[in-house]
């Protein structure tokens, strides 16, 4: 949980590395959760493509992004990476630059389905799938028009707002009668979908339901996270060292945590540290601060999904980077317990309000959090808009802070790459 390092490009270098479309490109991610909410992938977008303008150029400026600006093995050896092409795309030379079995082709189905054009695709697909790329279409590819196509077809999605209701069935039904595809269900934002579509068979699942608070007027802070929050406040308000390592002490769980964070090779230390009281002390208050923090994205209940937890880090160590070109770099730290806190009340169960009235934090912190208010605000604001298509906030918050694309981009597939270094 370091600050950026010394071997990491700065937004500021990694602009300069990229000219035309890769600086006008700015990403959007949205994740893909498996049936246990755990996060599975990611689909990367370049957000021209809702406005209309998804294009060949895009598409490489897109992949040229993702391997240029982030290590790929970590990211995209973790997780599967899905992608939109165009169909000029599909026979451009610049996925000659990825590995193929690390990302997933997303094919739109033809304007018109006419059936010639539609037979035409079928030689690019094979020799895709020959390379060794994955396919995934829309819910079109089970229509008699793109018969040719659905043996190509790796995934299938099933978009909740453009499929009626009572089609559904029918369309998993015969997905599973005619394919091998694996079917995700997009654009899930309710619970009452995911557990529609789990109880159908479909185990993969794309939308915002997930980190959305369940709020249960019963529901009580568990053990662990009260010992967190505690620790939290222990830091917040300087407590000696004693304090701190006696509440370590009663918290196996807790200490046994702090001690491999402090020995883990990214420390470097020379010796091993086997004292609580030693662990502090070399950790600092600061930096306990922003562990504890990070510990509260592990310390989930069972309503909790696991996903809730990766893309708290993700919007953590975003607001990091972000907030490091702009911001003294004893705010970095602060702006990092923002994006985690952001989902506080989905991970604690209960109402913002509440949740951030049982911690002591800085005041900039709630301002940001419960008013939306001060310094880093509009860094929330992009960050959140980062995992959606709402271009107006995205852009509006990049102005204002006058960051961009390329900065923005570099900084978001870091934070992704960041979080993924943290699984075990």
């Amino acid at each position: 949980m370091s600050t950026i390092s010394e071997s990491e490009s700065t937004p500021a270098v990694a602009s300069d590395a990229a000219s035309g479309p890769a600086q006008e490109l700015a990403i959007a991610r949205q994740a893909i959760v498996d049936q246990d909410r755990a996060v599975y992938g990611y689909e990367l977008f370049d957000r021209a493509h809702a406005a209309g303008a998804h294009t060949a150029a895009s598409d490489a400026a897109l992949l040229f992004n993702v391997l240029s600006l982030v290590d790929t093995e970590a990211l995209m050896g973790k997780k599967t990476v899905f992608v939109n092409c165009t169909h000029e795309s599909l026979e451009d030379g610049h996925l000659e630059l990825v590995q193929a079995d690390r990302v997933v082709l997303e094919v739109p189905p033809l304007p018109g389905n006419l059936k010639e054009a539609i037979e035409a695709q079928v030689p690019v697909l094979t020799n895709l799938r020959k390379r060794g790329f994955r396919l995934a279409f829309n819910h079109s590819v089970l229509s008699r028009a793109y018969e040719s196509w659905l043996p190509h077809a790796n995934f299938i999605k099933l978009d909740m707002t453009q499929i009626r209701p009572e089609l559904l069935e029918p369309l998993v039904r015969v997905s599973h009668q005619r394919s091998t595809a694996q079917l995700i269900a997009e654009k899930v934002e309710v619970v009452e979908h995911y557990n529609r579509m789990l109880g159908l068979g479909v185990k993969l699942f794309q939308g915002h339901w997930f980190a959305k608070p369940v709020l249960i007027k019963t529901h009580a802070v568990r053990p662990s996270q009260a010992t967190i929050l505690q620790l939290i406040n222990l830091v917040r308000k300087h407590a000696d060292v004693s304090e701190i390592e006696e509440l370590l002490k009663r918290d196996p769980t807790l200490s046994f945590t702090l001690l491999r964070y402090i020995n883990s090779s990214g420390f470097g230390l020379s010796c091993e540290i086997t004292s609580f009281r030693h662990a502090v002390m070399i950790l600092g208050m600061k930096k306990l601060f922003r562990w504890g923090a990070l510990l509260m994205t592990t310390s989930r209940s069972g309503e909790v999904a696991l996903a809730v937890g990766t893309t708290a880090v993700v919007r953590g160590r975003l607001m990091e980077l972000l907030s490091a070109e702009l911001l003294p770099p004893e705010e970095c730290d602060n702006a990092f317990v923002v994006g985690v806190f952001s989902l506080l009340d989905t991970m604690l169960g209960i109402p913002l309000k509440d949740a951030l009235a049982s911690v002591a934090l800085p005041e900039s912190i709630v301002d940001a959090l419960l008013h939306r208010t001060g310094v880093f605000a509009p860094f929330l604001k992009l960050t959140e808009a980062c995992e959606s298509g709402n271009d107006e906030d995205f852009k509006d918050a990049a102005n204002e802070l006058q960051l961009s694309n390329q900065q923005v981009n570099w900084a978001h597939l870091q934070a992704l790459n960041w979080a993924e270094t943290l699984v075990d």
